[in-house]
C-alpha cells in the first residue's frame, strides 16, 4: 500500500461537516490531540513504568500513531495536499539539511 492509497482509504472514514472549515480545525486540531495522547501514554511508561514497554503499551502507542497519521491524511487531503506529497517533501528537505550539516538546529528554513 503506498501512502496515497492510504489516504484514499483513510477518506472513506471520514464524516464531513456542513462547514469545511470547522471540517478542517477539527482535523487540524485532531493532530494535536492524538500527539498529546502519545506523549501522555509515553509520559506513564517513563514515570511509573521506569521505561519498560509492554506489548499492551506497544499496541496503545500503534493505535494512537495511527489516529495522528489518519488526521494527517484527511486534513492534508482537505488543503490539496497528497501524502506522498507531504513525504517527499519531507525528505528532500531532511536530505538537504544533511548535505549541509544542519539536522540539528533551530528554525524551520535552516
Amino acid at each position: 500500500m503506498t501512502f496515497d492509497d492510504y489516504q484514499k482509504i483513510a477518506l472513506t472514514t471520514a464524516e464531513n461537516d456542513s462547514d469545511p472549515l470547522t471540517e478542517k480545525t477539527i482535523w487540524a486540531m485532531g493532530i494535536a490531540g492524538e500527539a498529546g495522547e502519545v506523549i501522555e501514554k509515553w509520559k506513564k511508561i517513563v514515570a511509573y513504568k521506569e521505561g519498560k514497554i509492554t506489548k499492551e503499551d506497544i499496541q496503545d502507542l500503534t493505535k494512537e500513531l495511527g489516529d495522528i497519521v489518519w488526521y494527517i491524511a484527511v486534513f492534508a487531503n482537505s488543503i490539496g495536499i497528497t501524502f506522498n506529497e507531504i513525504i517527499e517533501t519531507n525528505i528532500a528537505k531532511l536530505s538537504d539539511r544533511k548535505k549541509r550539516n544542519v539536522i540539528r538546529g533551530e528554525g524551520d528554513n535552516r
